[in-house]
Parts: structure tokens; sequence; C-alpha cells
């Protein structure tokens, strides 16, 4: 009797492992404003050990996309669609990741910046914790905060946006491993830093005052110098100059450099909590024994931001009054190697870090780089093949447009990846168009600059007189997509004034006698 017993219980057993879910956990983070060489691991002088640790023992991008700007990142990335082809703000012909791992079988979170319209609760995630707003002050919040859809205005004395959003997020993963410990998860980390307000706690701040002495074309100077030694740029790639408008550090006056070396330092202190707190959310995988079979993917939603709106400088950046920014000198270092800065479809404006961390999962030798092109839009399509689901046909409510990403598994196994035909890029009157080796781009409309993108990652020798044929047929590839699929009009499907591009003053916005062109 004992022995039947023992095979009844042993037979149970092994038909629970049988039928274990042993699909990934999916974390999915992303960083606001912060430029491509900002991480360690990209470049920077920067501490942020926890980051560059999951690029060690995981795999670089060098090569990644964003859109250049917060809200239609965040439509890429939560859609696989280019953002008005989704319905912009409304997702009104897109699904979010979140409603399709729910319905796979997926527990949903959310914590952070949501800057879409609804909330994260009626767009498939079951928990969530942040604001609504596009941005908000880092120590006292405001009025758009919520927990699982219900107003929540219990800001303390303590309370800081970076630590709350991972503290809630360990508290989500928690609840759902204790509701069903063997259901895989999906987090959504949208973080508010460190875009501005450079708001920063004083420990943080107090690591990097006196980093910055150097300034900011040396400074520049030694990312790049990184970034060669660790290979994730090529050689031949020419290190774009310091933008027209902007002094030489050495030009500056004592009383300037101190600002600006302020500035920074409270820029850096929120990247390095932000490092911290990743790093605590890796801890809290690893007691939990999820970390093996968590696919970490972060990123940013732009690159580094050149607009200098400062008010309240006169507090200090961790006094909930202040509201300090930098300018286009230091977001000129953020974005290094590459030119110009956040909406614009330069590199400098939609290269983004991306690190993809699974140890179960990616095949791909540890810390490697690859330079194979993706975007944001491919978060949906990877998401889809590891949760082993599909994109769905139909959606209700929702006129729901094709799938644009592709996913990123063959990348993460080491493999060479049937890529994009091409890859579209819009913001305001900034665009640009990649396809193979070629890159068209244009600044606000001007003229269409054409560029090898692979022996000129930076964007230095424009080669459009060259090739006119290029020129003609990427430009009506750009307004094909464009109308077609992104279902752009008006204004935004002008054709391109021919004028001498804008230069951007020194807080980041066009010379008014441009303007006036």
């Amino acid at each position: 009797m004992r022995f039947f017993q023992s095979s009844v219980i042993f037979l149970l057993l092994s038909a629970v492992t049988a039928f274990a879910d042993t699909r990934p956990n999916i974390v999915l983070m992303m960083v606001d404003d912060l430029g491509f060489s900002d991480f360690g691991c990209y470049g920077s002088e920067i501490h942020t050990p926890h980051i560059d640790a999951l690029a060690e023992e995981g795999l670089r991008f060098s090569r990644f996309y964003n859109t250049a700007k917060c809200h239609s990142s965040r439509v890429s990335l939560l859609t696989g669609l280019y953002c008005d082809q989704a319905g912009s703000n409304k997702l009104t012909r897109g699904v979010t990741i979140a409603e399709v791992l729910q319905k796979a079988g997926y527990g949903t979170a959310m914590v952070g910046k949501w800057h879409l319209d609804k909330e994260p609760t009626d767009r498939g995630f079951q928990k969530y914790f942040g604001h609504l707003s596009g941005a908000t002050n880092f120590f006292t919040g405001d009025d758009t905060f919520r927990l699982n859809g219900k107003k929540w205005d219990d800001f303390d004395e303590d309370f800081y946006t970076t630590d709350a959003f991972i503290q809630y997020g360990k508290q989500f993963v928690g609840e759902m491993l204790e509701e069903d410990a063997d259901r895989p998860f999906f987090l959504y980390v949208a973080h508010n830093g460190p875009h501005y307000p450079l708001h920063v706690r004083e420990e943080d701040y107090r690591k990097y005052e006196n980093s910055y002495s150097a300034g900011w074309d040396k400074i520049r100077e030694l990312r790049h110098q990184a970034q060669l030694h660790s290979g994730l740029i090529p050689e031949s790639w020419e290190l774009a100059p310091r933008p027209q408008l902007v002094p030489a550090w050495k030009d500056l006056d004592a009383g300037e450099k101190k600002w600006e070396e302020r500035r920074m330092a409270a820029f850096a202190g929120m990247v390095d909590r932000i490092d911290q707190v990743t790093g605590d959310l890796v801890q809290f995988l690893k007691e939990k024994g999820k970390y093996e079979n968590t696919l970490i993917m972060l990123c940013s939603d732009n690159g580094a931001c050149p607009f200098d709106r400062t008010r309240g400088a006169e507090f200090e950046p961790w006094d909930p009054k202040s509201y300090w920014c930098y300018d286009t000198g230091w977001s000129h270092v953020g974005n290094t190697p590459f030119r110009l800065h956040k909406q614009n479809q330069h590199e400098g404006g939609i290269a983004s870090p991306m690190i993809a961390h699974w140890p179960k999962g990616i095949k791909a030798d540890k810390g490697s780089i690859t330079a194979q092109p993706a975007h944001l839009i491919d978060f949906m399509a990877t998401a889809i093949e590891v949760a082993e689901t599909k994109y769905p046909a139909s959606w209700p409510n929702i006129e729901l447009e094709p799938l644009q990403g592709k996913s990123l598994v063959p990348i993460f196994q080491g493999k060479e990846r049937e890529g994009h035909e091409f890859l579209y890029f819009h913001f305001g009157d900034n665009r640009a168009i990649r396809k193979g080796k070629w890159k068209l781009v244009t600044h606000r409309a001007s003229q269409w600059e054409l560029f090898d993108i692979q022996k000129d990652g930076t964007e230095m020798n424009n080669l459009a007189s060259k090739h006119p044929a290029v020129v003609k047929e990427l430009s009506e590839l750009w307004h094909q997509t464009a109308t077609e699929v992104d279902r752009l009009k008006g204004k935004a499907v002008k054709p391109v004034s021919g004028k001498t591009p804008p230069l951007l003053e020194k807080k980041g916005t066009p010379q008014k006698t441009e303007k006036k062109k």
C-alpha cells in the first residue's frame, strides 16, 4: 500500500513538473533622457556597476534605436508599431505588450512614467504605481500619481521617485509570485530619471560634485576613447565636433564653469541612483529564485536633452523647490560620439544604449556587442516569441495594425537575424529613414542629408550631392511610409524646404533668425 501511495505521489509530482510554466519572466526597463554614452559600459565616467554587470554577463547593442522623444518611444515600445501608426497617445490602433502577455497567462505590472492617455490599468497592466504625466517633481510628485487605478498622494519626507518605483516593482512581483509562484510575470519599469528637473539625493550629488572640472570637451573625449577601447564603435568613425554655438570649456569664466560642473554632477547622481535601484531589483530576483530565467532589457527613450528650462537655480538640487536642467554643452557629452540631441532624428537623438540579460536564454558570448540594427518596435515581437504566444489578429475596440517589429531572439542566440528592410523615423519636422548602409535624415525639414551609416556612423560626411538617386529613392520611401503606414498628414509630410539646417543655441532651441526663414 505504501509503495502504491508513493508511486501516486511521484506521478503527481512528475505531472506538475511536466506542466510547469518554464517561459521566462520579462523585465523591460526604460530610462528617460539618457544619452548613448551615459552608462559606464557605454563609455561614461558615471558609476553604474550593476548595469555594467548586466552588460558583462549579457549582450550590448551598439545600433539600437528609439524615436528621439518621450511619448513616441513609449508608444513604440509598448505596441511594436510606429507612434502615429499605433494612434499616438491614445493607442487606438495598437495593443500593448501587457495586454498580449496577460492574455497569454502572464502576470503584468508597471511602475513609473506613463505619459499616454488613460492609465496603465486600462491597457493590460494588473498592477501600477507611478505618474501619468510626462515629468514630475522627484521629491513631491504631482496629482497624477496612481496606485492600481486610484489616486495616490502618500508622499513623505523621504520620497524619491527612482527609489519608490523599484520598491513598488518589487512589491508587485512579490504579490504576483504569492498569487501563483509558477506563473511568469512581465514588469515594465519606466523611470522618470534622469529627465529634468535635475533632482538628486544629496548623497548621490556629493559623489560627483568634484568630478566635472575638466569640462565637457575633455569628458567627451574620454568617453569616446572608452567606447573605442571597448569595441563599442569602430575607430573609423569620426568624433562629431562640439556644436557651433556651444563655447569651448576653456572660454568659460570661473562662475560659469562652477555652475556647469554642478549641473552635470546632479545629472550623474541621478543616473547613479538608477543603477543602485537596478542592483536592488536584481538582488530581489535572485532572492526569489527568478534571476536565471528573467529576460531583462534596458534602454533609453531618446538621446540626451539639450533644453535648458532652469528656474530656481538658487536652490540646491535636492531641494524640491529647485528646477535645474543642463543644456547643449552636456547633452553633447551624453550623446558621444554622435551629432544633435533629443527630438532630432540624427543619431544623437535616436541612438540608445540597450542591454539584454537572460542567463537561461542568451546564447551569444557573455559581454559581447552586437552591431545588428534594432529598434523599440522589436520589443513586442521579442516578448511574443519568448512567451510562446502570437500577435493578435484582432482586438476589441481596436482597429489593429499589423506588427512592425521583429524578434531579437535570433540575436540573443548569437545568430544573424533577418533584419528590417528599412527603419523609419519621425518626430515633428525631424525625419529619417535607414535602409541597408544608407541613412537619409533632415533636421527640421530643411535639407535631406545622406550618410553611409555603416562607415560614417556619426554622420559627418553628407553624400547627398553624390548620390541623388539614393536621396530620391529614400525620400519617396519615407513619404510613402509616413502617409500609408504612420498615417501622417498636412505639415507633417510637407516637402523639405532646401534651406540651411538651423543651428541650436546653447539652451537647445533653434536660433530665432533661422526660425524666421
